[in-house]
Order: structure tokens, then sequence, then C-alpha cells
């Protein structure tokens, strides 16, 4: 049911008859139940509220995923707060610049952080054990706080993105946007009571704290949870599971491991993959191996989720199906107009839940919507007849070689098809006639592809301009904690290679 306000209306309406139901269940540590999860944030709200957060207050959470981390997601929103989860990876001097941006009312971070960064009058709680410095132990001895209430447009959560084309922006999120998208993807993926998640991701991303655990909490089922992803760890946890979500890198690891069995996974309903682009060679091998198609979707930290391939119906390699219940989708020129099926554009998607803004920036904001409200993404990707929807990579990563658009997942697929590659990333190079060259990074397996082999695949699938003039072979390709292939950072590292 969609409620109005503040969205932890929802997430509470939805467990009410549930309150004694397992929520959080760390293998050999500590079970919390729905009711329990519910009291700790209510305490908190109370801490961050006698800290100084009041209603649209910024609260920054750089921590290490626990039980705790999920009570104060739901404490800020409980507090009226705005959360702001940030990558524990980055640096005392990338927080700084976070804490310029969204300047919150208060900063929760590990208690090894102390000292390290200027908190701008800020206050800063830590979060990890219960003596009395830290939130839990700070909450154990207050009363719990009522849900402030707020207006479903007030914003629930800024997340800020990747920054690929210059400093990270703040994704600015409502209630009402976090809550559409949580009954969008409850609804699309057939959640019930009797569900259980299996949950390896991060919580500072879309994937883990909206996507995984919203789904979750709407049909308030039991949570394995775990701090980080273990193949072993998830494997052994299968077969007690109905649901398990994951990035490419996940699958990959799955897939080596023996644990891996159709035996495990007779108890599972559901897979579903993100964040980064499934290979179609992994997409086959996991069907094989365990009878279970992978449910791929597509969004971003700005959209959330806004396609989903069918739950019930054909899911097919390489594409991100459909969209979700209240998102329109296009795909268009540059300059909006749309276009027909078969034809590559940027993607454009519509509706209310999508973000609300950009944080205090009303020139990108006004940039990445048009007039008649679509939101430019800058994928890049075509409809086939049905409406399906296949991703070509980021319009930032498309290469202009001599006026000729090349779409680098064109030539990755053709690549990647070819015995003795693991995964390739194309990008391209300067080049002082062309503009630009196509340069391939590849992963060789341990029996490589020889140039021959490439050679030909290339020449029987490609028009000659969209063919690397340089193959560079390399132990890995960069990513980001999500999985994504970092093709900044390859564009950086091989910006000298000869076309």
């Amino acid at each position: 049911m969609i409620t109005t306000g503040n969205f932890v209306h929802a997430l509470h309406e939805a467990a009410a008859s549930r309150s004694d139901a397992p929520f959080l269940l760390q293998p050999g540590g500590e079970i919390i139940t729905y009711g329990d999860l519910y009291l700790r944030a209510a305490k908190m709200a109370r801490v961050l509220q006698q800290a100084g957060v009041m209603p649209g207050d910024r609260v920054i959470l750089q921590a290490d995923k626990s039980i705790d981390s999920v009570a104060v997601y739901v404490a800020t929103l409980h507090a009226g707060g705005v959360h702001v989860p940030l990558n524990t990876a980055f640096t005392d001097e990338e927080l700084t610049y976070f804490i310029d941006d969204s300047e919150p009312s208060a900063i929760v971070v590990d208690p090894s952080r102390l000292g390290r960064f200027d908190p701008k009058g800020a206050a800063v709680l830590t979060l990890g054990g219960d003596d009395g410095g830290t939130v839990a132990g700070l909450a154990h001895g207050t009363s719990p706080l009522p849900v402030v209430d707020r207006d479903e447009m007030d914003l629930g959560s800024i997340l800020y993105t990747s920054g690929t084309t210059g400093r990270p922006k703040g994704a600015a999120l409502s209630h009402r946007n976090l809550q559409l998208n949580a009954h969008a993807l409850h609804d699309a993926w057939a959640f019930q009571p009797t569900d259980h998640l299996v949950h390896g991701l991060p919580l500072f991303h879309v994937h883990g704290l909206f996507v995984a655990l919203h789904c979750a909490m709407l049909a308030a089922i039991p949570v394995t949870f775990l701090t980080k992803f273990d193949a072993e760890l998830v494997a052994s946890a299968l077969p007690h599971a109905t649901v398990f979500m994951g990035v490419p890198t996940h699958y990959a690891r799955l897939l080596a491991s023996p644990a891996l069995t159709r035996e495990a996974c007779a108890n599972m309903r559901l897979f579903t993959a993100g964040s980064a682009p499934l290979t179609e060679a992994h997409f086959e091998e996991f069907a094989e191996r365990t009878g279970h198609v992978i449910c791929e979707r597509y969004g971003m930290s700005e959209t959330m989720i806004t396609t989903t391939n069918p739950y019930d119906g054909e899911r097919r390699a390489g594409t991100v199906g459909f969209p979700v219940n209240g998102v329109e989708l296009r795909v268009a020129t540059t300059d909006g107009r749309a276009l027909g099926p078969g034809e590559i554009g940027v993607i454009e998607v519509r509706g209310d839940q999508i973000l609300r803004e950009y944080w205090r920036r009303p020139d990108a904001t006004a940039e990445a919507r048009r007039k008649d409200g679509w939101f430019i993404t800058g994928d890049i990707g075509s409809l086939d007849d049905e409406g399906r929807v296949s991703l070509q990579g980021r319009a930032g990563d498309m290469i202009i070689s001599g006026g000729e658009n090349v779409y680098p997942k064109e030539i990755e697929l053709v690549l990647d098809a070819v015995e003795g590659v693991v995964e390739s990333a194309v990008i391209g190079v300067p080049h002082a006639d062309f503009g630009e060259t196509v340069a391939a990074v590849i992963v060789d397996a341990d029996t490589p592809a020889t140039d021959e082999a490439l050679d030909q695949a290339l020449r029987s699938s490609l028009a000659r301009f969209k063919h690397p003039k340089q193959i560079i072979r390399v132990d890995a390709l960069p990513r980001n904690t999500m999985g994504k292939v970092q093709k900044k950072m390859l564009r950086e590292l091989y910006s000298a290679a000869k076309g």
C-alpha cells in the first residue's frame, strides 16, 4: 500500500503484523526481528534529534555494513532527516568534499575516522560496539522518538553519483521517489511473506540499500545479512533462501565455486543482476549450471530501477527488459526527438520515482531534465519492437572516430564471444588524424585468444572503422565497488596508445 508522507510509515505498516518475524540474520552472529530493528531505529532517531538533527537536515553515514548501519538509515528517515550514505573507501579528503557540499547536521562514522576530518560544525557520532559513546550506546538510555512526519516530496536521501564527468553530484530523492520504486520492484518481482533474501551488497548504493532492503522490508521477510560478498557464504545460504541480488562480479565468483549447484539452488525462485552489464557467457553458464535464468535490470542513482526483465516471461541475455510500473521510457536523439525500434540513441525516462533534483545544482537539474519532464540518463541504448531495452554504454563512452559514431558495447560483445577472452572493455584513445581511434583492453583466459582469432571475429562481424587499432592485454579490468568497469581510468591509462 502506498502511504503519504514519511516513507518510514510504509515500512512500519508492512511489518505491523510481523514484528516478531526475523529480519536481519548474520551467519553465526546476531539475529534481529523487525520489531527490534524499528525500536532500535526509533531510539537512534532520538539520539540524532538530541545531536541537533532537525527535519530536512542531512545525516552522513560512512561506516562498515552492519545491523546498526541499517538502523541508522531508518533512524534518519524516522527523525525527518536526509540520509547521505558514503562509500567506506572514500578518503578523508573526499569526505571533506561531501561535508562541504551536503552541510550535514550529523556525521556517523566508524571510530577509526575520528579526528581525521573537519566536521564543519556537524555533530560527530560513531558506529560500532555498544559503549556509551556510540549511536547504539547512546540509544540504550533514551526513549523512542515518534516518527517525524514529512511531506512526500521532502527529501529522504541524497546519493552522490560516481563523478565520472566531474565532481560528484548529489541525486536528491524524495520520500515519494523511494516509496514508488520500492513498491514497483516489490510487485514486479512478486515478493511474498514466504521469501528469504540473501544480501551481500554494500549499503551505500541504490542496489544494496533501496533495491534489496526495501523489497525485503515491504514484504517483512528474513534477510541473510552478509557484511560483504563471499561466494562460499552465499552458496551455503542459497538452500534456505528464495532470492539473491548481485552484480556481475558476484555471479562470476559464484560460477567459480563448486558449491554452486542445481541442488543448492533448488529452493530459489529469483536471481537478479544489475549495476553493470552481465556477460552473455555468464548468463548462459549460470542457467545451465543452476537451472535459473538471471533477471537483469537497469537503473541509476538518479532514477533507481527503471526497467527489469519479466518475472514471468522470457529473459534475454544482453537486455534489461521493460519499464517498471510508473516509468515511461524512450530512446531519443540528443535534441529530444524520439527514435523508433532498433535505432540507437540516448535513453530517457519519465515518472514520479525520478529524482527530485540534483542537490543545490539547479544548472545540472535543468540540463538533465527536458521541459516536458523527460530525464536524460546519459546511457545509450535501443528498443526492440516489443519495447525491450538493450544498453550500448554511456554517452560519454561513445567513440567518434573520423566522424563515425562507434558504440563500445557492440565491439565488446564480439570480443567477449571469442574463445580465450574472459572479458573486454573498449575505449577511445586520441588520434591526430581521426580525433579518436578504438582500443580494446582484454582480459585473457588461461589459454589466450590469438590475434588472428580476434581479427577474424571482428572482420566477420563489424565494419572496418569499428575495429580496435590497439589490443591491450591485462590481468584484470579496474572496477568500482559495484563492479562497473572504470573506463575513465582506462582512458587515462592508455591515452597514449597509438592508433
